[in-house]
Order: structure tokens, then sequence, then C-alpha cells
């Protein structure tokens, strides 16, 4: 399975360090050098350097074929910007994202992560 992880601090290194040990095709995206330099030494996965909510980064790599993206940032709106963008312009069919602002999460608000609206098939919310 071809998989995408948007952040690479400790929740996105875990995660990708999972599903390349299940020996899945993993990219990861942040926009530290640092970080990136990290996981790609530590791990047998793909690093690019960009902005994770950025088309031509998830372009890069490699949303066209992507069975999943993964959105784990320290940033929710750019969590919810790659699942969409994602859906829009790569049709990736498993998007899940980590919100952590438990407003967005409010039962009111619940027809905000639908197709229609906000593409997210699963939330992490720690």
């Amino acid at each position: 399975m071809k998989v995408i992880v948007c952040g690479a601090g400790q929740v996105g290194f875990n995660i990708a360090k999972q599903l390349a040990a299940e020996q899945n095709d993993v990219t990861v995206i942040d926009q530290s050098p640092q970080l990136i330099r990290r996981i790609s030494d530590s791990l047998d996965v793909q690093g690019i350097v960009g902005y994770a909510s950025y088309p031509d980064v998830l372009d890069r790599a490699g949303a066209n074929d992507a069975d999943m993206i993964i959105a784990v940032t320290q940033n929710d709106e750019v969590n919810m910007v790659a699942c969409q963008v994602a859906h829009s312009l790569f049709n990736v069919p498993t998007k899940i994202a980590r919100i952590r602002a438990q407003s967005y999460l409010w039962p009111m608000w619940q027809d905000l992560f639908t197709r229609d609206h906000m593409p997210i098939d699963v939330i992490i919310s720690p």
C-alpha cells in the first residue's frame, strides 16, 4: 500500500516506522529538513521537505497513486487542507487527520467532516 504521512514529529515518525515495517511504500512530508533527514536515515521511507497542504508537494510525494494520506502535523488546519487537497485533486481513497482543537469536533459541527465538505475518513483526536 502507498501511504503519505504528513508530519515527521514523534507521531508521524512512529506511524511511518510501523507502516514501513509492514512493507508499505511510505513517503513522509515535513517542512523541517532536520526531521526529514532523521526519518530518512532511520527508516525505509522517502522523505520530502515541504508544506503538506501544497498540491505540488503532495504531487511530488506520489499522491496520484497513493492509497492513503495520514496528516499528523502540528497544525489542525494544515492536516485538514492536506486531506481536502488529496481528495479533490488526487482522489486519494483514505484520508486520516489528527485534529487537536476540540471546537472542530463539537456535535453541532458534525457535518463538517463529510465527503461533501471536508472529506476526512478518520479523525485522530488526542
